[in-house]
């Protein structure tokens, strides 16, 4: 029973990582595109909101229950589908930890210039750039994740 109820709560936490993200990363890659600042603003400020109450307590509960998983399922830390996931969760989490601070640096900018009735900087539109590189790294990081979790290759 130990093994299911671990699974499951495995299973939820990666869906809130996973739909968290991308439901996201979807809002604020559309108002960005808009570039109407009001939208920008709302959307960057729901997800940096977003990243503390969904995904960030996913990361952790995903690395917990895994590693709890591969301990219960009697396999090793060095089997080839572990250390690849292991190493593409750290990788997105790589990908993650920039964002997280360039998300709460572009909502602050857009506060700044919704109040002001002045144009995004362009280093507004840097960060974004950086954003969607990062996180077009570490999307597919997590499907391989993803992929490995399920057929655990030998």
């Amino acid at each position: 029973m130990e093994y299911f109820i671990v699974k499951w709560i495995h299973i939820l936490s990666a869906t809130i990582l996973f739909g968290t993200g991308i439901g996201s990363a979807f809002y604020m890659f559309m108002a960005n595109r808009r570039k109407d600042v009001g939208a920008i603003y709302f959307a960057t400020r729901h997800v940096v909101i977003a990243d503390w109450l969904f995904t960030t307590p996913a990361i952790l509960v995903q690395l917990a229950t895994g590693l709890w998983l591969v301990h219960l399922g009697g396999h090793a830390l060095n089997d080839f589908w572990v250390i690849w996931g292991l190493a593409l969760y750290f990788f997105a989490g790589a990908c993650w930890l920039p964002v997280v601070w360039m998300q709460i640096k572009m909502r602050d900018m857009a506060k700044m210039a919704l109040e002001t009735g002045s144009p995004l900087p362009e280093r507004y539109w840097k960060m974004d750039r950086w954003w969607i590189i990062l996180g077009s790294l570490a999307f597919p990081a997590l499907l391989v994740v993803f992929y490995l979790m399920v057929a655990r290759p030998v």
